[in-house]
């Protein structure tokens, strides 16, 4: 890894809220993230049946509720009765209060904090129903009051993030200044998924493709921001040294200790997303639960 000045330190974004005795995703996950000082909060969309934004990662309910299937053939009104549970736990808690969080109950959270914070909004692809998730989140924003050319509704300053350029493309036609979208790769080498096949027309040379012309997308400079895996950081230094010294804004993903830290500190990151936020700031010497500090 190259060596940079690490005299910035980067925002620490909790991933999916603070992980703990609290769901991901849930309103108490990321109340405890805000209390433990992150400097923003990260979010997943999908769409329910009847076309309400949640803030939600997995295709299914199976590894985060009590129950299990699609999430996009669940109305609203239906997943209100599911209960969240903790990952890698049989059960919710006893007491059954951790429930699905739509979009727009984190921008008013967000957007209500006593303090700036970030608000990193990530669209699922694909939709089984093939729906553009990015236009049900931008619906929610542009209600919340979100302007568009400061990027900011309240005390939040909102970026949207997506592996699909395509969905940043979208938004982008829509007013989302290129400045606040943020293109997420992960660790895949685009010229190792060609050579898994010889066909062009199959699944692992679409992805390869797929991969290429996102990586050529953060070349080029089409997005502000480049969201890379810590494993993409350590793989690709060299790449990841010429998107900083061209001005790409570096948000890197999921970072869970010292080791993946210093890694984004030595790759110049503005920015780290990380299920522990309170432990991040402790490592990086910020006295815990408070934000810019």
């Amino acid at each position: 890894m190259p060596e940079r000045r690490r005299e910035h330190v980067p925002r620490i974004i909790a991933h999916r809220g603070a992980h703990g005795p609290a769901p991901e995703h849930s309103r108490a996950a990321y109340v405890q993230a805000l209390a433990d000082g992150a400097d923003g909060l990260e979010c997943d969309v999908r769409l329910t049946a009847d076309d309400v934004a949640v803030c939600w990662h997995d295709a299914t309910l199976d590894r985060t509720t009590t129950e299990q299937g699609p999430l996009a053939e669940r109305t609203y009104a239906g997943l209100r009765e599911v209960l969240l549970k903790p990952a890698g736990t049989r059960r919710a808690d006893a007491g059954g209060t951790h429930r699905v969080l739509r979009l727009a109950e984190l921008v008013e959270l967000a957007a209500g904090a006593a303090r700036t914070v970030e608000l990193a909004v990530e669209v699922k692809h694909p939709d089984p129903r093939g729906r553009p998730t990015e236009d049900a989140a931008l619906e929610v924003l542009t209600a919340a009051g979100w302007e568009a050319t400061t990027g900011a509704v309240g005390a939040a300053r909102v970026s949207l993030m997506a592996f699909d350029p395509d969905a940043l493309e979208r938004l982008a036609g829509q007013g989302v200044s290129r400045r606040d979208l943020v293109l997420l790769v992960d660790a895949g080498d685009p010229v190792a998924l060609t050579r898994l096949t010889a066909r062009p027309d199959d699944d692992a040379t679409r992805a390869a493709r797929s991969v290429a012309r996102a990586l050529a997308l953060v070349d080029d400079g089409a997005f502000g921001g480049v969201g890379p895996s810590v494993a993409f950081v350590r793989g690709h230094p060299e790449r990841v040294e010429r998107w900083v010294r061209a001005g790409r804004a570096l948000r890197v993903w999921t970072v869970a200790g010292a080791n993946d830290l210093d890694v984004c500190l030595r790759a110049g990151a503005e920015a780290v997303i990380t299920d522990q936020p309170a432990a991040l700031r402790r490592i990086l010497g910020r006295a815990p639960g408070r934000g810019g500090g």
